[in-house]
């Protein structure tokens, strides 16, 4: 699940379109008002986002409306957690080194 997440994250365009939907929940033009990219490939984009789980869509008659999902980034958030206990100890060996630079 998270290198879904990764993935899909990993595109410019697709993390503004999600930062802007977590802001909130719009339509395929109300996402698109603003940057210089078709219609076609928001719809693109968000269907990468929808199928790593990372938004939702809604049907209103015609219209989709998207948001964030709001447990989407624990995956995420898991795995950095893991990996932040080793930082202290790098960050100190760096200092150690850089002492003895001096």
């Amino acid at each position: 699940m998270t290198d879904t997440i990764f993935r899909a994250l990993s595109d410019p365009t697709r993390r503004s379109v999600y930062e802007r939907l977590a802001a909130a929940e719009m339509t395929v033009t109300e996402v698109r008002v603003g940057m210089a990219v078709s219609q076609p490939a928001i719809s693109q984009h968000l269907a990468v986002l929808r199928d790593a789980g990372l938004i939702t869509e809604r049907r209103q008659g015609r219209f989709a409306y998207y948001r964030v999902a709001p447990d989407a980034l624990a995956p995420l958030a898991d795995w950095v957690e893991r990996y932040r206990t080793f930082w202290p100890a790098r960050v100190e060996k760096l200092k150690d080194v850089l002492k003895e630079m001096e």
